[in-house]
């Protein structure tokens, strides 16, 4: 049995229509939806999202905000450019780009993004609202994947999820959107990760094994049951002669073994990834959505 692909590409490209016609509407109604993404510093691969994000927003004839910012502004002053996104009505998404330079506290600048425009759903407010299943927004990762899910067929309802990583970015939230009620959840959840005993045992129980681990090929043939759904969050470069670039990117499950089991897998590159920009752009829609709304009461 070979492993048929789900690939986010195909998957971002139908839910980039919907939000097209949403976007329209909004339009047509005077509300252009807007993103604002602020940077701090110059990390190459932070920048190489940054701009994507950009890219992405103008196809859509969205309203686009990059603020770039040097390595060494004081937290102050990202703290007080953040005050200015949030009171300003033509953004309605914002995020802070994360990782932040040592100097600036990650939390005090999560905390300081207005809940209604925090697209990234790190605001403490909107991650309990997702954990009691009244989300305003859901993490970009993991609602990709269960878009992924759902899009593509795969029956979560009753089924056991075994959620490889525990990251606020991924594992975390992954976990807790699982065992909600409703279409691509309903699942059994186990949550496994580096401190683990005997991973592999757990592992092998998975119906839908999603891996968010950051290590590359940490999943192997003898750690999937077969006829398993496995995800592939995990987005790694490591070193590769062969390769013009002398690198490439490579996934936490050893695909090439593993898609000989599985009955759906994700590839890495092509898989996960395209979603996380494209649910994005879903939040800030709906954020803009919400701001139109409030407007009309």
């Amino acid at each position: 049995m070979t492993a048929r692909l789900i690939l986010g590409k195909e998957v971002s490209e139908e839910i980039y229509g919907e939000l097209r016609v949403r976007i329209d509407a909004l339009k047509s109604r005077g509300t252009v939806p807007g993103l604002a993404v602020v940077l701090v510093g110059d990390d190459p691969a932070s920048q190489t999202y940054v701009r994507m994000k950009g890219r992405k927003c103008e196809e859509l004839g969205m309203h686009s905000v990059t603020e770039i910012m040097p390595g060494s502004a004081t937290e102050e002053e990202l703290l007080e450019k953040i005050g200015e996104l949030n009171r300003d009505e033509r953004i309605h998404g914002l995020l802070v780009q994360l990782p932040l330079p040592g100097h600036i506290d990650e939390n005090t600048v999560i905390n300081a993004i207005d809940p209604r425009k925090d697209v990234d759903c790190f605001h403490p407010t909107n991650v309990g609202r997702m954990l009691i299943g009244d989300p305003g927004f859901l993490p970009a990762t993991p609602a990709g994947v269960q878009q992924m899910l759902v899009r593509s067929g795969v029956e979560t309802a009753g089924k056991h999820t075994v959620v490889v990583g525990r990251s606020n970015i991924v594992g975390k939230p992954m976990a807790a959107m699982m065992m909600q009620k409703g279409p691509g959840a309903d699942s059994t959840v186990t949550v496994v990760h580096s401190r683990t005993r005997d991973l592999a045992a757990f592992t092998r129980q998975a119906d839908i094994l999603i891996v968010a681990m950051g290590r590359p090929g940490s999943i192997t043939r003898d750690m999937v049951k077969e006829g398993a759904v496995v995800i592939d969050v995990g987005t790694n470069r490591v070193d590769d002669p062969s390769s013009a670039k002398g690198s490439r990117l490579t996934g936490d499950v050893d695909f090439d073994a593993v898609k000989e089991v599985a009955s759906a897998i994700t590839p890495v590159p092509g898989g996960v990834g395209p979603m996380t920009i494209c649910m994005l752009m879903a939040n800030a829609v709906k954020a803009a959505e919400r701001a139109e709304a409030q407007v009309m009461t």
